[in-house]
């Protein structure tokens, strides 16, 4: 009985060809495909097939690489775009810089042009001049400028702008000098009204927009809005050059004169540039006459 059924009995697994006999026929069989196929290409199909079978398999074996990639270029725009916003903030605020400045040299040159302007109208020579300081003193109204007895500034020196009279040199440094304006109540300047050649004399009133007119009759020919200019005596101020506009008239019957005031054609609180004044032909701007050391 134990022999039939050891008779029976199939071994688990059968032996076939050996491994060496079976990498030779898988080797000829590969050599055999790729020539058919280099030659004929029939198995183009079969190629296609595989292809679409293993893509999601490469997609898988792809997605680690291509997450972290993305995830460094991600890193790396931000990081890229956090430095170009920082330098364009910076190039932006250096533009802007460099426009106040634009701005401001455009000004200023605007103001040249019309001081420029202006001394056309004088018989005369002028020279720019820039004003460094302004005395505080709410009772005075006075100004330093950065040219002195060196360039040829002298005391009792006109001093003009672009739109009107502007003050008087009275004392000349050798490097600087100080003017008084026109609105000083210790200034006083000979006028006449251009409509009709009313002389009077204009004192400063103290605030920097007021003139007084304090010797004109009450039935002195003036109106509001008259144009008052230098007559030119004295021979200190052109004469025609604007002075202010009257802005008032009162007139009182008890009062021997009237009331006026005007407001200066000059800007007596904006200027950073003036215009010096030489009437005498001998003295000129450069300094060339005879000055003092």
């Amino acid at each position: 009985m134990r022999q039939r059924f050891e008779g029976q009995m199939k071994p688990l697994f059968q032996r076939g060809p050996s491994i060496t006999l079976r990498l030779l026929i898988l080797m000829l069989l590969s050599i055999a495909m790729m020539t058919a196929d280099h030659r004929s290409a029939r198995l183009e199909p079969l190629r296609a097939g595989l292809a679409l079978l293993i893509s999601p398999l490469q997609y898988l074996v792809n997605l680690p690489f291509a997450a972290g990639a993305w995830l460094g270029d991600s890193f790396t725009s931000r990081n890229s775009l956090l430095r170009d916003n920082d330098r364009l903030q910076e190039e932006h605020l250096a533009l802007m810089a460099h426009m106040q400045k634009y701005e401001a040299l455009e000004v200023e040159n605007q103001r040249l042009r019309e001081l420029l302007q202006s001394s056309a109208r004088v018989e005369g020579r002028t020279s720019v001049a820039e004003i460094i300081a302004v005395d505080l003193d709410p009772f005075k109204r006075q100004i330093v400028l950065n040219k002195g007895t060196r360039d040829g500034v002298r005391a009792g020196q006109p001093l003009l702008d672009a739109r009107g009279i502007l003050g008087q040199v009275i004392h000349a440094a050798p490097y600087t000098s100080s003017a008084l304006l026109i609105t000083d109540p210790t200034h006083a300047l000979p006028v006449q009204v251009l409509r009709n050649g009313l002389r009077s004399i204009a004192f400063g009133g103290g605030p920097s927009n007021r003139l007084d007119l304090p010797y004109l009759a009450n039935n002195a020919d003036i109106q509001v809005g008259d144009l008052l200019v230098s007559s030119g005596m004295g021979g200190s101020f052109p004469p025609d050059y604007p002075v202010g506009k009257v802005v008032s008239v009162k007139l009182d019957p008890n009062e021997p004169f009237a009331m006026v005031s005007a407001e200066p054609s000059a800007d007596m609180e904006r200027n950073r540039e003036v215009l010096l004044f030489w009437s005498e032909p001998g003295m000129d701007a450069s300094g060339s006459a005879p000055v003092s050391p």
